[in-house]
């Protein structure tokens, strides 16, 4: 505990300017730094460079450290990623291989005083297994096995969750195992190879003959055992602690921005506000999709997106509360949800083939996503993806598992710092998570007016659940409520039931867990009807165009408050009419008109969903009395 407070107490004063103190630190960071990267990378010269490098990174920049405590796992990261940057050039890779082959063994220079810990073949084959670790893997097992350092402790060096952490570290030791397995190895012998290399790359014979591997130390968990055995090349795997587990076949990108190809896209005059609010264009990242309905239902999302320096860059949660984006160590709560930077339409591994490729014909681009078939509710697919020729390797395949409650576990709650700074920019209505609104208009010469209610998160559901009422002229109502969605005449008669939803396709529905722009575009991507997509001069705004039959509907989407303004409507050039939607920020005053249709009969017969054609229909007159 004294050390601890010696070394807090030393970075402080060291982060103050004290040039005595900051010579200390640096020496001690040094013994320890070069243990730490000479087990990653099993060769002097290029310990010597990285450490070297680090140090003079920490004297550079040790005054941004904001949280001492964490000085370690600070230090680590920035060696951690120099190592990366190093192996990522083809001269650092083929220095490394003429250096290699010069040396005629990684561990020759090492070993003389260690001979009698074991025996020299054995030392060769634990030295090459490791060597052919990933950078990552390597560095979770060390931080793990011989610093002892905490699962949250190597999450906060390597820029990821606590979870992704315990994961990393189960496949860093399969990893291992595998390459121990090929010269005979047998699956208990991991415990006894991470000794024995311990030993091997310890900075002294006194130091190896203390050093220790405790069993705990390689303990994750259950469920991130299970989930990081089944991220493997496997095509299918089946685990009885976590249900059925079952691969994808091919990669998928960023969803959360990627270049503009010829995309059916035109800038406005001011298009700040995306580059603001959209999310970045790095494709890298680890991607969590959680749908507790089962495809087609409601989705929440976790991204952790890379930055150049291949940590972490920012974190978006978009979980059944909120939505959250963590960056620079601030916390805010936004109104919307993430778009693609390129404003390319989100895409989901549960797509349907037949949207995907109508959705690649509209943007003119193909999709190198393919879907993961999986049915049923409680899903949770994963996705861990690194840039092209990262020295990690190429993108790891979807993983889908069936999970009890995946909203309870770790990545979906909000797992940044305490010490965050939050900033909540959220409407009262966001705040409150749900509103009613009125929708008012005039179309095909038809008065249209209607009220209704949406949760603007997937925990508002079940109080306050979407209903939707709207009066066509004096002849219709449109009703989309709890029990389904109806089309009834004047005297309130059911003459016409659908899906519970089938009315709000085509209009807000927050609650589904996808921005507005792309719940519009995504509904009439699954109806064939085409759309383009523009900013407008404001910055705030989007116009998106659907077309269906020769009728345009134009919509106004306000990006930042994610949700339609309005809807216009026309033929041939010639106006027909549009829709304007009101959402209450305040629930004072009088609310009666607030009711949602009751005692609606379900025993019509049901037919075959209609989706947002329903609009189409309204512009073209089909709900005239």
């Amino acid at each position: 505990m004294d050390r601890q407070v010696d070394y807090i107490e030393l970075v402080e004063r060291a982060r103050n300017g004290d040039k005595q103190s900051l010579n200390q630190l640096a020496g001690m960071a040094k013994d320890r730094l070069r243990t730490y990267v000479y087990r990653l990378t099993q060769n002097e010269d290029l310990t010597q460079e990285i450490v070297q490098e680090s140090l003079f990174e920490m004297c550079r920049v040790l005054g941004k450290l904001k949280q001492t405590d964490r000085f370690w796992s600070w230090l680590y990261g920035i060696a951690t990623n120099k190592l990366h940057r190093h192996f990522r050039t083809e001269k650092a890779q083929r220095n490394a291989a003429a250096a290699e082959e010069r040396r005629r063994g990684p561990m020759k220079e090492r070993q003389g005083g260690l001979e009698n810990l074991v025996g020299q073949e054995l030392k060769q084959i634990i030295s090459k297994a490791m060597q052919k670790l990933r950078t990552r893997h390597k560095a979770v097992l060390v931080m793990r096995c011989y610093d002892g350092m905490s699962y949250a402790e190597i999450a906060d060096s390597m820029g990821c969750t606590e979870f992704s952490t315990r994961m990393l570290f189960v496949r860093a030791k399969r990893a291992l195992q595998k390459e121990l397995s090929r010269n005979g190895f047998g699956k208990g012998s991991l415990l006894a190879a991470l000794v024995v290399f311990g030993k091997m790359t310890a900075p002294s014979e006194a130091a190896a003959a203390q050093l220790t591997v405790p069993i705990a130390a390689t303990k994750v968990g259950v469920l991130a055992s299970v989930v990081g055995a089944a991220t493997t090349k496997t095509a299918i795997v089946s685990v009885a602690a976590a249900g059925a587990i079952a691969v994808g076949t091919v990669a998928t990108t960023s969803h959360l921005g990627r270049e503009t190809g010829n995309l059916a896209v035109k800038a406005g005059g001011n298009t700040r506000m995306v580059s603001t609010l959209g999310a970045p264009a790095e494709a890298a990242g680890r991607y969590r999709y959680s749908f507790p309905q089962g495809p087609g239902g409601p989705l929440m999302l976790r991204a952790e997106l890379k930055g150049d320096d291949g940590l972490t860059s920012r974190v978006v949660l978009q979980n059944d509360q909120a939505n959250y984006s963590y960056e620079d160590g601030t916390v805010s709560i936004n109104n919307f949800r993430v778009w693609s930077s390129d404003l390319s339409v989100m895409r989901l591994h549960t797509d349907s083939d037949a949207l995907s490729r109508f959705l690649s014909r509209v943007e003119g681009k193909p999709s190198d996503m393919e879907r993961v078939s999986r049915k049923g509710s409680r899903l949770l697919v994963m996705v861990d993806r690194n840039e092209p020729g990262d020295e990690e390797g190429p993108v790891e395949r979807p993983l889908v598992v069936r999970h009890a409650n995946v909203l309870d576990e770790g990545y979906f709650q909000s797992d940044w710092p305490t010490s965050a700074r939050k900033v909540d920019n959220r409407d009262a209505m966001h705040k409150r998570q749900w509103t009613y609104f009125r929708v008012r208009g005039q179309v095909s010469g038809q008065e249209v007016r209607g009220v209704g209610r949406i949760p603007f998160v997937y925990a508002a559901m079940r109080e306050h659940g979407p209903w939707l009422k709207l009066q066509i002229g004096d002849g219709f109502t449109l009703a989309d409520v709890g029990s389904g969605a109806f089309l009834l005449r004047a005297d309130g008669s059911s003459m016409g039931r659908y899906a519970r939803g089938n009315f709000f396709q085509g209009l807000s529905q927050p609650w589904m867990g996808l921005h507005a722009m792309d719940t519009v575009r995504r509904d009439a991507a699954a109806r064939r009807a085409s759309f383009e997509t523009q900013v407008m001069d404001n910055g705030r705004d989007v116009r998106i165009t659907v077309t269906r039959d020769g009728i345009e509907l134009v919509y106004t989407i306000d990006l930042e408050a994610d949700l339609i303004r309005k809807i216009e409507f026309s033929k041939a050039g010639r106006s027909l009419g549009r829709l304007d939607f009101e959402y209450l920020q305040d629930l004072d005053g009088d609310l009666g008109e607030f009711r949602a249709p009751s005692k609606i009969d379900t025993r019509v017969t049901l037919r075959d969903s209609q989706g947002m054609l329903w609009l189409i229909q309204l512009a073209d007159g089909a709900f005239k009395g």
